[in-house]
């Protein structure tokens, strides 16, 4: 398994798995470690891709200006990412407010390439689990419900 940060080239090989959803810049919970720790040991036959949004040198009192590189080349490689991915798995932290994330899931919505958690108590749930009802997205209670569904889907 290789995981892939901003702003490494996008391998064309491998089953690519993009890691959206909560880091409110870097100061939520890494549940993107542990996506990463739990696919550590899955697969040996397959060739899996992890691209992980969140940096750990990210400066947080950036600009969030297309005029700033470090901010457009992340956004970039985002959104090149999603497009890229084979799965989006989305996790919607409930003590967040995950603007972005709710953005991503609007701009993909229609792939078919996602699987929503949106925990209980997250200030938009109720938006969140409609539009994933009407998309036909899959959902999940918690964040292990998702991964065991990824790997499912993968297996």
């Amino acid at each position: 398994m290789k995981v892939l940060y901003p702003v490494s080239e996008i391998e064309e090989k491998g089953i690519k798995i993009f890691l959206a959803g909560t880091i409110e810049m870097g100061n939520s919970e890494d549940w993107q470690q542990k996506v990463i720790d739990d696919f550590q040991h899955f697969y040996k036959e397959k060739e899996i891709v992890v691209l992980n949004p969140r940096r750990t040198n990210w400066d947080s009192s950036s600009v969030q200006s297309i005029e700033n590189k470090q901010f457009s080349d992340q956004v970039n490689w985002e959104l090149d990412a999603l497009e890229k991915s084979d799965f989006i798995i989305m996790f919607f932290d409930k003590n967040s407010k995950s603007p972005i994330s709710m953005l991503e899931l609007g701009l993909f919505a229609d792939s078919k390439k996602m699987l929503v958690c949106c925990e209980e108590g997250f200030w938009r749930k109720g938006n969140i689990d409609i539009v994933c009802k009407r998309k036909g997205i899959p959902t999940f209670e918690n964040l292990e419900q998702l991964t065991t569904a990824l790997k499912n889907l993968i297996h």
